[in-house]
Protein backbone atom coordinates (compact mmCIF):
# COMPACT_ATOMS: atom_id res chain seq x y z
CA UNK A 1 0.00 0.00 0.00
CA UNK A 2 1.45 3.43 -1.16
CA UNK A 3 1.16 5.69 1.71
CA UNK A 4 1.07 9.45 1.28
CA UNK A 5 2.66 12.02 2.91
CA UNK A 6 -0.19 12.74 4.91
CA UNK A 7 1.66 16.46 6.08
CA UNK A 8 0.14 17.66 2.06
CA UNK A 9 -3.53 17.43 3.76
CA UNK A 10 -2.70 19.97 6.22
CA UNK A 11 -1.80 22.62 3.11
CA UNK A 12 -4.54 25.35 3.24
CA UNK A 13 -6.56 25.73 -0.12
CA UNK A 14 -4.72 25.99 -2.85
CA UNK A 15 -1.57 28.00 -2.95
CA UNK A 16 -2.13 31.74 -3.42
CA UNK A 17 -1.38 32.58 -7.06
CA UNK A 18 -3.28 29.86 -9.06
CA UNK A 19 -6.24 30.70 -6.76
CA UNK A 20 -5.93 34.20 -8.32
CA UNK A 21 -5.66 32.99 -11.47
CA UNK A 22 -8.51 30.73 -10.81
CA UNK A 23 -10.98 33.64 -10.14
CA UNK A 24 -9.83 35.98 -12.41
CA UNK A 25 -10.55 33.31 -15.12
CA UNK A 26 -14.21 33.10 -13.91
CA UNK A 27 -14.55 36.45 -13.74
CA UNK A 28 -13.43 37.00 -17.40
CA UNK A 29 -15.64 33.49 -18.64
CA UNK A 30 -19.09 35.51 -17.13
CA UNK A 31 -18.36 39.18 -18.09
CA UNK A 32 -16.59 40.67 -21.71
CA UNK A 33 -15.45 44.19 -20.14
CA UNK A 34 -12.69 46.14 -21.07
CA UNK A 35 -9.19 44.30 -20.62
CA UNK A 36 -8.02 43.25 -17.29
CA UNK A 37 -5.39 44.63 -15.95
CA UNK A 38 -2.55 42.61 -14.01
CA UNK A 39 -1.02 44.07 -11.45
CA UNK A 40 -1.12 41.12 -8.79
CA UNK A 41 1.54 37.86 -9.31
CA UNK A 42 5.09 39.37 -9.32
CA UNK A 43 5.82 38.43 -12.85
CA UNK A 44 8.09 40.87 -14.89
CA UNK A 45 6.79 42.65 -18.44
CA UNK A 46 10.06 44.13 -19.72
CA UNK A 47 11.47 41.87 -21.75
CA UNK A 48 15.32 40.34 -21.56
CA UNK A 49 18.12 43.07 -22.22
CA UNK A 50 19.98 43.26 -25.32
CA UNK A 51 23.22 42.01 -23.97
CA UNK A 52 21.49 39.37 -22.17
CA UNK A 53 19.93 38.08 -25.24
CA UNK A 54 23.08 38.15 -27.26
CA UNK A 55 25.17 36.15 -25.00
CA UNK A 56 22.15 33.45 -25.07
CA UNK A 57 22.49 33.67 -28.65
CA UNK A 58 26.52 33.30 -28.43
CA UNK A 59 26.13 30.49 -25.95
CA UNK A 60 24.01 28.83 -27.79
CA UNK A 61 25.65 28.84 -31.29
CA UNK A 62 28.57 27.60 -29.12
CA UNK A 63 27.29 24.91 -27.90
CA UNK A 64 26.34 23.83 -31.62
CA UNK A 65 30.03 23.27 -32.15
CA UNK A 66 32.19 19.84 -31.32
CA UNK A 67 34.54 22.71 -29.75
CA UNK A 68 32.03 24.36 -27.75
CA UNK A 69 29.05 21.77 -26.48
CA UNK A 70 28.65 21.66 -22.75
CA UNK A 71 27.26 18.73 -21.40
CA UNK A 72 26.46 18.30 -17.57
CA UNK A 73 28.04 21.25 -15.76
CA UNK A 74 29.03 21.56 -12.34
CA UNK A 75 26.07 21.34 -10.19
CA UNK A 76 27.12 24.51 -7.79
CA UNK A 77 27.14 26.69 -10.97
CA UNK A 78 30.38 27.34 -13.75
CA UNK A 79 33.32 29.60 -12.24
CA UNK A 80 32.40 32.66 -14.95
CA UNK A 81 29.25 33.12 -13.22
CA UNK A 82 30.23 32.45 -9.56
CA UNK A 83 33.40 35.02 -10.14
CA UNK A 84 31.16 37.50 -11.93
CA UNK A 85 28.30 37.19 -8.57
CA UNK A 86 31.09 37.79 -5.64
CA UNK A 87 32.77 40.32 -7.84
CA UNK A 88 29.82 42.28 -8.16
CA UNK A 89 27.42 41.62 -5.55
CA UNK A 90 29.60 41.29 -2.82
CA UNK A 91 33.22 42.41 -3.20
CA UNK A 92 31.85 45.74 -4.26
CA UNK A 93 29.82 46.01 -0.58
CA UNK A 94 33.81 44.87 1.03
CA UNK A 95 32.09 41.21 1.86
CA UNK A 96 34.61 38.61 0.91
CA UNK A 97 33.40 35.27 -0.22
CA UNK A 98 35.35 32.28 -1.73
CA UNK A 99 33.71 30.08 -4.51
CA UNK A 100 32.75 27.19 -3.02
CA UNK A 101 30.29 29.46 -0.70
CA UNK A 102 27.99 30.29 -3.73
CA UNK A 103 25.68 28.25 -5.31
CA UNK A 104 24.03 28.85 -8.44
CA UNK A 105 20.35 27.48 -9.09
CA UNK A 106 17.25 28.00 -10.86
CA UNK A 107 15.37 29.64 -8.43
CA UNK A 108 15.47 31.23 -4.76
CA UNK A 109 11.61 30.19 -4.73
CA UNK A 110 13.54 26.65 -5.02
CA UNK A 111 16.20 27.46 -2.93
CA UNK A 112 14.24 28.80 0.18
CA UNK A 113 11.62 25.61 -0.07
CA UNK A 114 14.22 23.37 -0.37
CA UNK A 115 16.66 24.67 2.01
CA UNK A 116 14.72 23.31 5.11
CA UNK A 117 15.81 19.91 4.17
CA UNK A 118 19.00 19.99 5.63
CA UNK A 119 17.65 20.77 9.02
CA UNK A 120 16.31 18.55 11.63
CA UNK A 121 12.62 17.89 11.14
CA UNK A 122 11.84 18.85 14.55
CA UNK A 123 13.62 22.49 14.36
CA UNK A 124 11.05 25.18 15.10
CA UNK A 125 10.33 27.50 12.59
CA UNK A 126 9.80 31.46 12.92
CA UNK A 127 8.44 33.19 9.97
CA UNK A 128 7.42 36.71 9.63
CA UNK A 129 3.55 37.31 9.08
CA UNK A 130 2.75 38.26 6.87
CA UNK A 131 5.03 36.37 4.60
CA UNK A 132 5.91 34.65 0.94
CA UNK A 133 3.89 31.60 1.68
CA UNK A 134 6.92 29.23 0.01
CA UNK A 135 8.52 29.80 3.39
CA UNK A 136 5.53 28.04 5.35
CA UNK A 137 4.06 25.87 2.98
CA UNK A 138 7.41 23.38 2.61
CA UNK A 139 7.75 23.17 6.11
CA UNK A 140 4.18 22.18 6.14
CA UNK A 141 5.08 19.67 3.90
CA UNK A 142 7.98 18.54 5.80
CA UNK A 143 6.17 17.88 9.02
CA UNK A 144 7.81 20.76 11.08
CA UNK A 145 3.87 21.97 11.72
CA UNK A 146 0.23 20.38 13.61
CA UNK A 147 -2.86 21.45 11.54
CA UNK A 148 -3.84 24.92 10.33
CA UNK A 149 -6.04 26.83 12.56
CA UNK A 150 -9.15 28.78 11.17
CA UNK A 151 -6.55 31.99 10.57
CA UNK A 152 -4.49 29.83 8.32
CA UNK A 153 -1.93 29.61 11.13
CA UNK A 154 -0.09 26.67 11.72
CA UNK A 155 0.55 24.97 15.37
CA UNK A 156 4.15 24.26 15.11
CA UNK A 157 5.65 27.65 13.52
CA UNK A 158 6.25 30.44 15.56
CA UNK A 159 4.41 33.44 13.57
CA UNK A 160 6.35 36.84 13.92
CA UNK A 161 3.28 40.13 13.20
CA UNK A 162 3.99 42.99 11.23
CA UNK A 163 1.56 45.34 11.26
CA UNK A 164 0.84 48.94 10.67
CA UNK A 165 1.72 49.71 14.53
CA UNK A 166 4.95 48.26 14.38
CA UNK A 167 6.58 49.18 11.42
CA UNK A 168 5.26 45.87 9.63
CA UNK A 169 9.22 44.79 11.46
CA UNK A 170 9.09 41.56 13.25
CA UNK A 171 9.44 41.34 16.68
CA UNK A 172 11.90 39.10 18.38
CA UNK A 173 9.59 36.04 19.41
CA UNK A 174 8.98 34.94 22.64
CA UNK A 175 9.60 31.33 21.70
CA UNK A 176 12.84 30.04 20.71
CA UNK A 177 13.08 29.07 17.54
CA UNK A 178 15.88 27.05 15.28
CA UNK A 179 15.39 28.96 12.15
CA UNK A 180 14.15 32.10 11.27
CA UNK A 181 13.12 33.58 7.77
CA UNK A 182 13.74 36.89 6.91
CA UNK A 183 12.73 39.14 3.58
CA UNK A 184 14.16 42.52 3.20
CA UNK A 185 13.12 44.17 1.35
CA UNK A 186 10.00 42.54 2.35
CA UNK A 187 7.53 40.92 -0.04
CA UNK A 188 4.48 41.68 0.15
CA UNK A 189 4.94 44.67 2.24
CA UNK A 190 8.02 46.48 0.33
CA UNK A 191 8.92 47.47 3.68
CA UNK A 192 12.69 47.39 4.83
CA UNK A 193 15.26 46.64 7.64
CA UNK A 194 18.17 48.51 8.60
CA UNK A 195 21.14 47.77 9.50
CA UNK A 196 20.71 48.54 13.02
CA UNK A 197 18.09 46.34 13.50
CA UNK A 198 19.43 43.73 11.23
CA UNK A 199 21.97 43.58 13.47
CA UNK A 200 19.94 43.24 16.15
CA UNK A 201 18.58 39.68 14.79
CA UNK A 202 22.42 39.23 13.73
CA UNK A 203 23.02 39.09 17.53
CA UNK A 204 19.56 37.51 18.04
CA UNK A 205 20.35 34.42 15.93
CA UNK A 206 24.07 34.19 17.54
CA UNK A 207 22.54 33.88 20.85
CA UNK A 208 20.15 31.49 20.31
CA UNK A 209 22.00 29.31 18.23
CA UNK A 210 19.60 29.80 15.51
CA UNK A 211 19.93 30.40 11.53
CA UNK A 212 18.72 33.20 9.27
CA UNK A 213 17.35 32.41 6.30
CA UNK A 214 17.77 35.75 4.38
CA UNK A 215 15.81 36.03 1.14
CA UNK A 216 17.43 39.02 -0.48
CA UNK A 217 15.51 38.70 -4.01
CA UNK A 218 14.79 42.32 -4.31
CA UNK A 219 17.81 43.91 -3.19
CA UNK A 220 18.71 45.36 -6.12
CA UNK A 221 15.69 48.18 -5.84
CA UNK A 222 17.28 49.77 -2.95
CA UNK A 223 16.98 53.25 -3.30
CA UNK A 224 18.07 54.48 -0.01
CA UNK A 225 21.59 54.44 1.24
CA UNK A 226 21.21 52.79 5.00
CA UNK A 227 19.77 49.96 3.65
CA UNK A 228 21.75 46.44 3.77
CA UNK A 229 21.92 44.84 0.33
CA UNK A 230 22.96 41.58 2.49
CA UNK A 231 23.22 40.71 5.54
CA UNK A 232 26.62 40.08 5.31
CA UNK A 233 27.48 43.60 5.92
CA UNK A 234 26.24 42.77 9.32
CA UNK A 235 29.33 41.92 11.31
CA UNK A 236 29.21 38.03 12.25
CA UNK A 237 26.44 37.30 9.87
CA UNK A 238 28.08 34.98 8.08
CA UNK A 239 28.35 33.12 11.72
CA UNK A 240 24.32 32.58 11.25
CA UNK A 241 22.97 33.17 8.02
CA UNK A 242 22.17 31.97 4.47
CA UNK A 243 21.53 34.29 1.91
CA UNK A 244 19.00 33.99 -1.60
CA UNK A 245 18.96 36.49 -4.45
CA UNK A 246 17.89 36.05 -7.72
CA UNK A 247 18.05 37.43 -11.78
CA UNK A 248 14.44 36.98 -11.71
CA UNK A 249 12.88 40.53 -10.97
CA UNK A 250 16.42 42.62 -11.84
CA UNK A 251 17.07 41.10 -15.10
CA UNK A 252 13.76 39.72 -16.00
CA UNK A 253 15.14 35.92 -15.86
CA UNK A 254 11.83 34.42 -14.60
CA UNK A 255 11.06 32.93 -17.20
CA UNK A 256 14.86 31.83 -18.25
CA UNK A 257 15.51 30.73 -14.21
CA UNK A 258 18.81 31.77 -12.37
CA UNK A 259 19.47 32.40 -8.99
CA UNK A 260 21.91 31.86 -6.51
CA UNK A 261 22.78 31.07 -2.54
CA UNK A 262 25.53 31.97 -0.56
CA UNK A 263 26.05 29.52 2.55
CA UNK A 264 29.44 30.66 4.33
CA UNK A 265 31.48 28.00 5.61
CA UNK A 266 31.08 29.84 8.67
CA UNK A 267 27.48 29.13 9.47
CA UNK A 268 26.88 25.85 11.40
CA UNK A 269 23.89 23.55 12.84
CA UNK A 270 24.13 21.36 15.39
CA UNK A 271 24.14 17.45 15.76
CA UNK A 272 21.42 16.79 18.55
CA UNK A 273 24.41 15.73 21.11
CA UNK A 274 25.60 19.27 20.36
CA UNK A 275 28.08 19.52 18.25
CA UNK A 276 28.80 22.03 15.26
CA UNK A 277 28.23 20.69 11.54
CA UNK A 278 29.19 23.36 9.31
CA UNK A 279 25.84 23.67 6.66
CA UNK A 280 28.25 24.43 3.57
CA UNK A 281 28.70 20.41 2.81
CA UNK A 282 25.04 19.74 3.66
CA UNK A 283 23.89 22.06 1.21
CA UNK A 284 26.35 20.89 -1.56
CA UNK A 285 25.81 17.06 -1.07
CA UNK A 286 22.00 18.23 -1.55
CA UNK A 287 22.39 20.15 -4.43
CA UNK A 288 24.99 17.34 -6.13
CA UNK A 289 22.15 14.77 -5.36
CA UNK A 290 19.19 16.49 -6.72
CA UNK A 291 20.12 19.20 -9.06
CA UNK A 292 22.30 18.87 -11.99
CA UNK A 293 22.90 22.71 -12.46
CA UNK A 294 21.68 25.54 -14.62
CA UNK A 295 21.99 25.07 -18.09
CA UNK A 296 25.13 26.81 -19.33
CA UNK A 297 23.37 29.08 -21.78
CA UNK A 298 20.97 30.53 -19.16
CA UNK A 299 24.63 30.87 -16.92
CA UNK A 300 26.14 32.69 -19.75
CA UNK A 301 22.99 35.02 -19.77
CA UNK A 302 23.30 35.34 -16.51
CA UNK A 303 26.95 36.32 -16.90
CA UNK A 304 26.19 38.96 -19.03
CA UNK A 305 24.09 40.72 -16.50
CA UNK A 306 27.55 41.84 -14.94
CA UNK A 307 29.15 43.23 -18.09
CA UNK A 308 29.38 47.36 -18.45
CA UNK A 309 26.35 47.54 -21.12
CA UNK A 310 24.77 44.83 -18.95
CA UNK A 311 24.56 46.79 -15.62
CA UNK A 312 23.65 49.79 -17.58
CA UNK A 313 20.68 48.25 -19.22
CA UNK A 314 19.27 46.26 -16.44
CA UNK A 315 19.11 49.85 -14.40
CA UNK A 316 17.21 51.13 -16.67
CA UNK A 317 14.54 48.42 -16.44
CA UNK A 318 14.83 48.41 -12.37
CA UNK A 319 13.99 52.43 -12.76
CA UNK A 320 11.45 51.94 -15.23
CA UNK A 321 9.81 49.01 -12.48
CA UNK A 322 10.64 51.89 -9.74
CA UNK A 323 9.03 54.67 -11.18
CA UNK A 324 5.41 52.61 -11.54
CA UNK A 325 5.99 51.87 -7.84
CA UNK A 326 5.96 55.85 -6.94
CA UNK A 327 3.23 56.25 -9.65
CA UNK A 328 1.32 53.61 -7.73
CA UNK A 329 2.17 55.02 -4.11
CA UNK A 330 1.29 58.57 -5.16
CA UNK A 331 -1.95 57.89 -7.16
CA UNK A 332 -3.45 56.16 -4.36
CA UNK A 333 -2.25 58.00 -2.03
CA UNK A 334 -3.93 61.02 -3.38
CA UNK A 335 -7.28 59.25 -3.63
CA UNK A 336 -7.24 58.49 0.75
CA UNK A 337 -5.57 54.98 0.68
CA UNK A 338 -3.23 54.11 3.69
CA UNK A 339 -0.37 52.58 1.12
CA UNK A 340 3.29 51.44 2.39
CA UNK A 341 6.36 50.12 0.51
CA UNK A 342 7.51 51.34 -3.31
CA UNK A 343 10.06 53.13 -1.88
CA UNK A 344 13.16 49.99 -1.79
CA UNK A 345 10.66 47.77 -3.10
CA UNK A 346 8.63 46.83 -6.38
CA UNK A 347 5.70 46.01 -4.13
CA UNK A 348 3.24 48.50 -2.62
CA UNK A 349 1.49 47.34 0.26
CA UNK A 350 -1.89 49.21 0.97
CA UNK A 351 -4.81 49.16 3.21
CA UNK A 352 -8.23 47.87 2.08
CA UNK A 353 -11.20 50.20 2.53
CA UNK A 354 -14.71 50.07 4.13
CA UNK A 355 -13.26 47.09 6.59
CA UNK A 356 -13.17 44.73 3.29
CA UNK A 357 -11.13 41.61 3.97
CA UNK A 358 -8.45 41.19 2.04
CA UNK A 359 -10.40 38.74 -0.49
CA UNK A 360 -13.69 40.68 -0.71
CA UNK A 361 -11.39 44.05 -1.73
CA UNK A 362 -9.50 41.90 -4.00
CA UNK A 363 -13.32 40.70 -5.71
CA UNK A 364 -14.40 44.26 -6.00
CA UNK A 365 -11.01 45.66 -7.28
CA UNK A 366 -11.58 42.89 -10.45
CA UNK A 367 -15.57 43.25 -10.65
CA UNK A 368 -15.36 46.79 -10.51
CA UNK A 369 -12.63 48.52 -12.12
CA UNK A 370 -10.81 45.24 -14.07
CA UNK A 371 -7.45 44.81 -11.69
CA UNK A 372 -6.07 42.13 -10.64
CA UNK A 373 -3.77 42.38 -7.44
CA UNK A 374 -3.09 39.98 -4.62
CA UNK A 375 -5.01 39.71 -1.49
CA UNK A 376 -2.74 40.24 1.86
CA UNK A 377 -4.55 37.32 4.03
CA UNK A 378 -3.04 35.17 1.49
CA UNK A 379 0.06 35.82 2.55
CA UNK A 380 -0.86 35.36 6.00
CA UNK A 381 -3.24 36.17 9.01
CA UNK A 382 -1.78 39.99 9.63
CA UNK A 383 -2.03 40.25 5.91
CA UNK A 384 -5.71 40.50 6.26
CA UNK A 385 -7.77 43.94 5.72
CA UNK A 386 -4.13 44.49 3.31
CA UNK A 387 -4.28 44.34 -0.32
CA UNK A 388 -0.47 44.24 -2.91
CA UNK A 389 -0.18 45.18 -6.08
CA UNK A 390 3.22 45.14 -7.78
CA UNK A 391 5.40 47.95 -10.17
CA UNK A 392 5.90 44.77 -12.64
CA UNK A 393 3.72 46.51 -14.94
CA UNK A 394 3.90 48.26 -18.57
CA UNK A 395 3.51 51.68 -17.60
CA UNK A 396 0.46 52.32 -20.01
CA UNK A 397 -1.26 49.61 -17.54
CA UNK A 398 0.06 51.47 -14.41
CA UNK A 399 -1.87 54.67 -15.58
CA UNK A 400 -4.70 52.98 -16.91
CA UNK A 401 -4.73 51.27 -13.88
CA UNK A 402 -4.62 54.17 -11.17
CA UNK A 403 -7.24 56.13 -13.29
CA UNK A 404 -9.64 53.28 -13.17
CA UNK A 405 -8.73 53.43 -9.03
CA UNK A 406 -10.52 56.92 -8.97
CA UNK A 407 -13.74 55.60 -9.65
CA UNK A 408 -13.33 52.59 -7.24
Amino acid sequence: MALINENYQKLKAGYLFPEIGKRVREYSAKKSSRNIIRLGIGDVTLPLSPSIVKAIQDAALEMGTMEGFKGYGPEQGYPFLIEGIIKNEYNTRNISLDSDEVFVSDGSKCDTGNIQEIFDANCKVATTDPVYPVYVDTNVMAGRTEEAFDDGRYAGIIYMPCLEENDFLPEFPGNKPDIIYLCYPNNPTGTTMTKETLKGWVDYAKKNKAVILFDAAYEAFITEPNIPHSIYEIEGAKEVAIEFRSFSKTAGFTGTRCAFTIVPKEVVGYTRDGETVPLNPLWNRRQTTKFNGVSYVIQKAAAACYSEQGKKEIQKNINYYMENAKIIKESLSKLGYKVYGAINAPYIWLKTTDNLSSWEFFDKVLHTVQVVGTPGSGFGASGEGYFRLSAFGSKENVLEAMDRFKSL
